[in-house]
């Protein structure tokens, strides 16, 4: 299949954005609540870059589709905020793919550790969450994933 990381994007937009709206916060030893479906978007962001290799800047359309299908699955008031956050983090992640010219571990690494924080603080304000302990436990679970995802690639890239 041609598009498959595209397809997967925005089924995981869809998939991530229903999951903020039914499993609850948990809220950590400060009292900040925290949204446990935050350690799967940074598979999503690797996914993201993925997606891009396939469509290149389209891939904005791509999120746009997720987030629209998100609207109706989901709350909206979450849609709304993930729309925010994605297209933040996406111009982030389109910068570094555009001006950079490194290889793809490197880019996905890149791309993880700016686009985290960014699109964490972007959405938990969206969703009226918003504090520095919830920021920085939403931007280590999301780049778990990122690194998990790097460190594969970047297996394969010195193994070639």
């Amino acid at each position: 299949m041609r598009f498959r990381f595209t397809a997967l994007y925005i089924v995981l937009i869809v998939a991530v954005n229903y999951g903020f709206t039914v499993v609850p916060l948990v809220a950590l030893p400060d009292g900040t609540l925290w949204p446990p479906m935050s350690l799967a978007v940074g598979f999503i962001f690797v996914v993201r870059d993925f997606a891009q290799r396939e469509i290149g800047h389209r891939v904005l359309l791509a999120m746009l589709a997720g987030v629209a299908i998100s609207y109706f699955m989901a709350n909206p008031h979450v849609a709304a905020a993930s729309a925010a956050a994605f297209l933040v983090s996406e111009l982030v992640d389109w910068a570094v793919y555009t001006y950079t010219r490194r290889p793809l571990s490197q880019r996905i690494l890149f791309s993880s550790l700016l686009g985290a924080p960014v699109d964490s603080a972007v959405f938990l304000a969206g969703i009226g969450l918003l504090g520095p302990v919830a920021v920085a436990a939403m931007t280590v679970s999301k780049l778990v994933g990122a690194f998990c995802v790097w460190w594969m690639v970047r297996r394969r890239e010195v193994a070639a």
